[in-house]
């Protein structure tokens, strides 16, 4: 899996199918405004944002995805390299420094998966991506790290 393979786009994006995604009330209400702002629909987020179970991000577990997550992937199928992404904002999104916005579809099937999940995007080609989420090397709220 490269960079150029999670270009943002907004194509489709699937939640991991074998749990509720979880999302801290901070994550929950930034994105909301984010969403009022843009001129064009997100879906695949809009989705994660509307059947999210919400947590305070005290009691967020550590092996959520939340936002400014260091995310390590492992490829599946006929792509099994690995790959490490932040999770970011729009503005902090930075392909070429493996920072993937949540506007993209691989940020939206990110948010809110755990540790051990399989999660599936659509690329802008039409061609479907899936990455099992084999750990975190960040997560803010577990470092303590609760307003960023």
């Amino acid at each position: 899996m490269t960079i150029s393979s999670i270009s943002p786009s907004s194509s489709h994006s699937t939640p991991a199918p074998d749990s509720a995604r979880i999302l801290t009330e901070l994550d929950h209400a930034r994105l909301t405004r984010l969403l009022s702002l843009q001129p064009a629909q997100h879906e695949g987020l809009q989705a994660v944002l509307d059947e999210g179970e919400l947590v305070d991000p005290r009691e967020v577990a550590p092996d959520v995805v939340t936002m400014n997550s260091r995310v390590c992937l492992a490829g599946e199928g006929d792509d099994p390299a690995g790959q490490e992404l932040t999770l970011s904002y729009p503005l902090q999104a930075r392909p070429s420094d493996a920072q993937v916005s949540v506007l993209s579809p691989v940020g939206a099937s990110l948010l809110g998966a755990r540790v051990g999940q399989t999660v599936c995007w659509r690329q802008p080609d039409g061609a479907s991506r899936t990455a099992r989420i084999v750990a975190l090397a960040y997560q803010p709220e577990a470092a303590g790290d609760y307003l960023r």
